[in-house]
């Protein structure tokens, strides 16, 4: 009887729990057994991995196998065990030393001729391992995001015949060192494209400065979209914890690693609530989550069903979404900054155009009900963006461009993180008594806008930190006057919504 012990890792949404691969050989009829809560790939694993020895030239061992995947309550899927259940059996069968086992971990499915095959997962599984102190062999189509935490050790193999030798000492694998030349840079849009709507430009500047959610309305063809799709142009570049995060959520769905850039999400209108959020049988990140640290673009927002529109409620409050399902509690990440863009009315025109008059006031009511009050308070700024004159479209005048504008959104963001350690838009109920203190005479303006505009609490208080970021943005101590009328000024969907009524 012969036992050996290996380490791999399970995906399970963006963390990557340790597997111990425990192997057993005893004397019996020949058979192979796989034991720990796997699923279907993981049970073909047995056929895979005898070719896979047989064809790399070891022996397959006759007797009866047993190979535990622990713990025994975590469910095992796809073939990322593949390489480690092979080793272990090679080592329980005395093939190849066991002592230096515990060093490494191993991830990747094996081809029949004893190549190995990329995984889902790599660089989470390779931030895990670097915490556990130990190296990390996995494939060479991997080797590259892997490599990406700084301190990880990770070795690049072709096949199960080269890790063999690897750990038998007869060939090395040389240590894989990050090419940074291959990581791909994404040509963001400009915002010089943008002509005219100098006031949309100013309101997205202070979005960007203060992560705040953003809500354009105006009629049809006047850049509500164009200005939407440069938000990730002027954010500030990701930190190095960001880019990580980033990149993992990247990694496990099998996206190519973009993690110099903030990511941009735009899903159709007619996306579902699961498309959104995320979800299945086995939980998997939604769009939210892949817009994780970056943005998430919702244009025709009124197209979109009130239902899969109500299901962001929590995320964007909380920053992070629960998946609960029978078998299986998931939690992703989902600290994302919104921006939408809609039309004011059903016929895509403002409440006073005369094309706007064959539709009763009731039609445009049930048009703009697709909005629930919850889900429009949790948008810091509604802005419109009204149409253009024939001479600005005209005109030959370039517009400032979005590395300009980036440089100011990140001094502001410099300051909020000096004082708060993190965005405006992030600050509590406490912090904002903190941090946005009101002098007499704001209090005043605030409370005479309450009134008028007949806001929310919660609308309170994301004008107050509208105000803090325009504040920031002028390198202020305190939120003055002009400060606070600019915040107010924002909130121009109220003003939309009172002329209809």
């Amino acid at each position: 009887m012969s036992l050996s012990v290996v380490h791999s890792r399970a995906k399970v949404g963006v963390q990557a729990p340790i597997v111990t691969v425990e192997v057993h050989l005893s004397n019996g009829l020949p058979s192979m057994s796989i034991v720990g809560l796997p699923e279907a790939a993981v049970k073909e694993s047995k056929d895979r991995v005898r070719s896979a020895i047989m064809n790399s030239h070891f022996e397959f061992p006759d007797g009866r196998i047993t190979v535990n995947l622990a713990p025994a309550d975590l469910p095992k899927e796809g073939g990322r065990f593949d390489l480690a259940i092979a080793i272990g059996i090679l080592a329980a069968s005395e093939q190849i030393p066991k002592d230096a086992l515990n060093e490494y971990e191993f991830l990747g499915e094996l081809a029949l001729t004893g190549d190995i095959r990329c995984i889902l997962g790599g660089l989470t599984a390779s931030i895990a391992s670097q915490k556990d102190n130990r190296q990390l062999i996995l494939p060479v189509e991997n080797a590259q995001e892997a490599s990406l935490p700084k301190q990880a050790t990770v070795y690049a193999a072709k096949s199960l015949l080269a890790v063999c030798a690897h750990l038998t000492g007869h060939t090395k694998l040389d240590q894989y060192q990050h090419d940074y030349s291959k990581d791909p840079i994404s040509k963001s849009l400009c915002l010089s494209d943008v002509k005219g709507q100098f006031g949309a430009k100013r309101a997205l500047e202070v979005a960007a400065a203060g992560a705040h959610n953003l809500l354009y309305f105006g009629p049809p063809g006047t850049g509500k979209t164009l200005l939407s799709n440069r938000l990730a142009s002027i954010l500030p570049p990701p930190t190095e914890e960001e880019a990580l995060e980033i990149a993992a959520i990247q990694s496990i769905v099998g996206l190519p690693l973009n993690w110099q850039s903030r990511p941009f999400r735009a899903p159709h209108h007619t996306s579902s609530a699961v498309a959104l959020v995320g979800g299945g049988s086995y939980p998997k990140p939604g769009e939210i989550t892949l817009a994780h640290n970056g943005v998430l673009f919702l244009d025709e927002l009124p197209e979109f069903s009130r239902q899969v529109l109500d299901v962001l409620r929590e995320p964007l409050e909380s920053g992070s979404v629960l998946i609960s399902r029978a078998a299986k509690q998931m939690v992703f990440p989902a600290q994302f900054q919104l921006i939408a863009a809609m039309n004011p009315t059903p016929g895509g025109y403002g409440a006073s155009d005369s094309r706007t008059k064959r539709y009763h006031p009731d039609q445009i009511k049930r048009y703009l009900a697709k909005l629930s009050g919850p889900f429009l308070d949790r948008i810091d700024m509604h802005v419109e963006v009204p149409a253009l004159p024939n001479e600005i479209l005209s005109s030959s005048e370039i517009s400032e461009s979005s590395a300009d504008v980036m440089l100011r959104t990140q001094q502001a963001r410099q300051r909020q993180y000096q004082r708060q350690q993190k965005s405006n838009a992030k600050l509590s109920n406490k912090e904002i008594e903190k941090f946005c203190i009101l002098e007499a005479d704001q209090k005043l303006l605030m409370s005479q806008a309450m009134k008028q505009m007949k806001l929310s609490a919660r609308s309170y208080h994301r004008i107050l930190k509208v105000a803090r970021t325009v504040a920031d943005m002028k390198e202020l101590e305190k939120i003055d006057s002009a400060c606070l009328s600019e915040a107010l000024g924002y909130r121009q969907l109220e003003q939309l919504l009172a002329n209809i009524s």
